[in-house]
């Protein structure tokens, strides 16, 4: 049994790029005088524009299906992981841990989160739709 498949790899490979496309676009902006909601609001939609296309065409090398029906769902599953799954488990953590260093719930947020995205993106998202009676379905694998 693998450790770690290499659709897994790609995916943090992705993860890795997206979130320095975000953190550096967001010091960028801030240090040319760009409010920060405003600079934050760029950079993670810059991340996410990413994200979607590097998950798509990359990691789950989803190209044939509908693009917006992906997308769609990418950013669902995307904005709920950040904002709902994450936001539980920082509240989670801090109350079952009072006092504990304010980064160790947001990185068990995005711990979380990351398993969240992976299992949907790959399950919900990017999985190949069925073909039309007759036609037949090209394989393919997500390791």
């Amino acid at each position: 049994m693998k450790l770690i498949t290499a659709t897994q790899l790609r995916f943090g490979l992705v993860g890795v790029a997206n979130t320095l496309v975000d953190a550096l676009g967001y010091a960028l902006l801030v240090t040319l005088g760009v409010p920060l909601f405003v600079a934050n609001f760029l950079s993670t939609t810059t991340g996410m524009l990413l994200s979607f296309t590097l998950n798509r065409n990359f990691t789950f090398r989803a190209k044939d299906g509908d693009v917006r029906r992906q997308a769609l769902l990418f950013f669902g599953v995307t904005a709920f992981g950040l904002w709902v799954v994450q936001a539980a488990i920082i509240f989670a953590v801090t109350s079952a841990f009072p006092g504990v260093h304010v980064l160790v719930p947001k990185f068990a947020g995005i711990a979380v989160g990351l398993v969240w995205n992976y299992v949907l993106y790959h399950k919900v998202v990017f999985r190949p739709r069925p073909a039309a009676a007759g036609t037949p379905v090209p394989e393919v694998t997500h390791d």
